[in-house]
């Protein structure tokens, strides 16, 4: 699967992506309870956020931002934080770029950008937040590795994203309709896989699960 492919899913997908994700349509609603086992996006999205300390005046990278729907809230808080935004979508960009100019957020730059090849120095964040971003990467080993080297030492990365061996409904839906369309991109991780890859690259890790969606935390 390209980024080309990906790039054409997403950009389809735009009208009902929050929607999806929020849960705030009986349609969404549903699709979550049957395939996903009920699990709460927003729950999940609120402790990654948790994580990043609500006086921080530092810079972080958020990979992919997506529409900025989750974050919104944390990013209108952390005014003192240098945020960047990248997204391969440009449909999702503009929607997450609109959200944070009509809440008067200044301090969010949003650009068009590559996970697999960032264009930024060793060592340049303090924070590194990806939600809902590794299942789609095509090439998850740049991800891992430019995601790391961007990151300063004892730098914070954060996340969550599908992993595979939790649950037979959603591995179903992901590998023979959300892959197939382009919005998952296999191979995907299992939880044991993700806990040896991050620990290899990270000084600590905290990781859990809400049945297939992962969250962590790790320190370099």
């Amino acid at each position: 699967m390209g980024n080309s492919n990906i790039k054409k899913a997403y950009a389809i997908s735009k009208n009902i992506y929050d929607d999806t994700l929020t849960q705030t349509k009986w349609w969404s609603k549903l699709y979550i309870w049957f395939f996903w086992s009920g699990i709460n996006d927003i729950e999940i999205a609120d402790k990654v956020l948790d994580m990043i300390p609500s006086d921080f005046a530092g810079k972080l990278l958020d990979v992919p931002v997506g529409t900025g729907v989750f974050t919104l809230d944390k990013y209108r808080a952390l005014t003192k934080a240098e945020i960047t935004c990248v997204d391969y979508s440009e449909d999702m960009l503009l929607q997450a770029q609109k959200r944070f100019s009509d809440s008067k957020i200044r301090n969010a730059t949003c650009m068009q950008g590559d996970v697999g090849n960032l264009k930024f120095s060793d060592e340049t964040f303090d924070i590194v937040l990806s939600v809902n971003g590794f299942h789609a990467f095509p090439d998850k080993e740049k991800a891992f590795f430019e995601t790391a080297r961007v990151l300063k030492k004892d730098g914070i990365f954060c996340g969550c994203f599908y992993i595979k061996g939790q649950c037979k409904r959603t591995d179903f839906i992901v590998n023979f309709l959300l892959a197939k369309k382009g919005w998952f991109t296999p191979p995907f991780q299992s939880l044991q896989e993700l806990r040896l890859r991050l620990s290899t690259m990270y000084s600590q890790v905290e990781i859990d699960n809400q049945k297939s969606l992962v969250y962590f935390k790790c320190t370099k």
